[in-house]
């Protein structure tokens, strides 16, 4: 089955869907900072604690979750770990591996833009679900 032409509908969708997402994403970079944190270091904060696994992320957990290259990911958790709001060491199984673990401090930024993200979620919850709805029709 042939793929058909979006139709003008079909691009006012999803630039309306990409500009709810960029919305949000501001709303989160300005929660970032007020939390004294960078956008990029909230979201390893949040992809750490946020994580089902028991065992703490190795940087390459971490790089395969936030999409990002491996050194990437190094540079991300060893600014982060200057800032304080993480800590590294080896696995004890495995000494080539570094695990990432959330600090006092880091847990209290997460935790204040977690906040934030939380009223602003009602916020979005209905534009957003309505955005989805229409990418289905």
């Amino acid at each position: 089955m042939a793929a058909r032409e979006p139709s003008d509908e079909d691009y006012q969708r999803l630039a309306r869907f990409r500009h709810e997402l960029r919305a949000f994403l501001a709303v989160s970079d300005d929660a970032a900072a007020a939390a004294g944190v960078t956008l990029q270091q909230f979201q390893l904060l949040l992809a750490i604690r946020g994580r089902a696994e028991p065992d703490p992320p190795s940087i390459a957990d971490l790089a395969d979750t936030l999409r990002l290259r491996h050194h990437s990911a190094v540079e991300l958790v060893q600014r982060a770990h200057r800032a304080g709001l993480v800590d590294v060491g080896s696995d004890p199984a495995d000494g080539r591996r570094q695990l990432v673990t959330i600090t006092a401090a880091g847990a209290g930024a997460l935790r204040a833009v977690y906040t934030e993200h939380g009223l602003e979620l009602g916020t979005y919850r209905a534009q957003m679900r309505e955005v989805l709805r229409q990418l289905d029709d």
